[in-house]
């Protein structure tokens, strides 16, 4: 098959995430298969218009603002070019049902809504407009499009919204999990990793930290990911915090699998790829209940969830600390669990996904 996905961001973009990483893995694995596979999306600072990358052809025009309008010309361009269609969707999507007219079948991929997001990304009036008109309004043109999604939370939201004909495409893993437990810190140690943003409420991990110094100075907490938060969340300052700012892949692996436990709060996921990487590594995930995470985040098995406030994650980091048996089943489990997660699986669930709208 041809097949064009569109996406506001590609794997190279400085502000990919989970989603970005996603789509590239599956995309590789088509190519690899046989197909062709394009990504069309927006440019950032020095990037090239055009590249391939592992033999995923990817196409940049406009901005994260603009990409949209650059979509519908490039698709007039090179209509009856492709076999399928996939509009993936990062809170606006690109409107793919309303420009693709040659026949061509449109396939959605929705890893999360955006929802609470309007109000950290956007000021007033957008954030209320986005919140409480525009989004509904553009995934109701998506309603009788066969879509593509990560997690039972984001299909259920997408079921309350009308939508008919919904898929789950499992999420993959990129590293190979571990043989055995590694040994952990001396200390009680913790760990965060991923952008600092406010979407992502690293200061949440600050706070609830600080909570958990007091009944155990001996904790250390470890921040890694870099972002506009970063010198908001130093200046908090508590003690036994380290920032370590951006680390490369293996330095990441290595302080995920040294912690006791990662920390994981947040507005909302599609899935939440962070909680299954340090599974990999031999360490569970004390993370909110909120809509992703308590798909991954298998609650009292591979990881514990808590309710969304900082005071409540550090109630249950201190349970953690003190229950034996809690600690022994979660780490008896996260390994087997982590082999559970294969890229080349999701791949193929993908790819009949798209060949039943052919």
């Amino acid at each position: 098959m041809n097949i064009l996905i569109f996406n506001w961001r590609d794997i190279k973009n400085p502000a990919a995430g989970g989603a970005e990483v996603f789509t590239h893995e599956i995309a590789e694995r088509l190519v690899a298969q046989g197909h062709n596979v394009s990504i069309f999306t927006a440019g950032f600072k020095n990037s090239r218009s055009s590249e391939v990358i592992n033999g995923v052809k990817i196409f940049r025009d406009g901005n994260r603002y603009t990409v949209y309008l650059k979509a519908k010309g490039f698709y007039k361009k090179h209509s009856g070019k492709f076999d399928v269609v996939v509009d993936e969707i990062n809170t606006r999507p690109f409107m793919a049902p309303k420009f693709v007219k040659d026949g061509t079948p449109v396939v959605a991929l929705i890893h999360q809504l955006a929802r609470e997001f309007w109000f950290l990304e956007t000021k007033f009036p957008i954030n209320w407009l986005g919140y409480h008109v525009l989004e509904d309004m553009w995934l109701k043109n998506y309603v009788d499009i066969p879509t593509l999604t990560v997690s039972n939370s984001t299909k259920q939201d997408l079921v309350d919204l009308g939508f008919k004909d919904i898929s789950i495409i499992p999420e993959g893993l990129n590293i190979t999990p571990l043989d055995l437990m590694p040994e952990k810190e001396e200390d009680p140690t913790f760990v965060f990793v991923g952008r600092m943003g406010h979407a992502k409420r690293p200061d949440h991990v600050v706070k609830a930290f600080s909570i958990i110094k007091e009944h155990r100075p001996d904790a250390k907490l470890w921040m890694v990911g870099d972002g506009a938060m970063k010198k908001q969340l130093e200046a908090m300052n508590p003690d036994g915090v380290t920032y370590f700012g951006f680390v490369n892949q293996e330095k990441k692996h290595e302080l995920m699998s040294r912690a006791h436990a990662i920390l994981v709060p947040g507005i909302r996921e599609g899935w939440g790829l962070v909680v299954t990487e340090a599974n990999a590594m031999g360490t569970p995930a004390i993370g909110y209940n909120i809509h992703g995470l308590r798909d991954s985040i298998r609650d009292k098995k591979t990881g514990v969830l808590c309710e969304p406030n900082p005071e409540a994650m550090a109630e249950t980091a201190l349970v953690f600390l003190k229950d034996d048996s809690l600690r022994e089943v979660l780490y008896d489990n996260i390994l087997d669990s982590a082999r559970e997660f294969d890229w080349d699986k999701s791949a193929k669930v993908f790819l009949k996904s798209l060949e039943t709208v052919l």
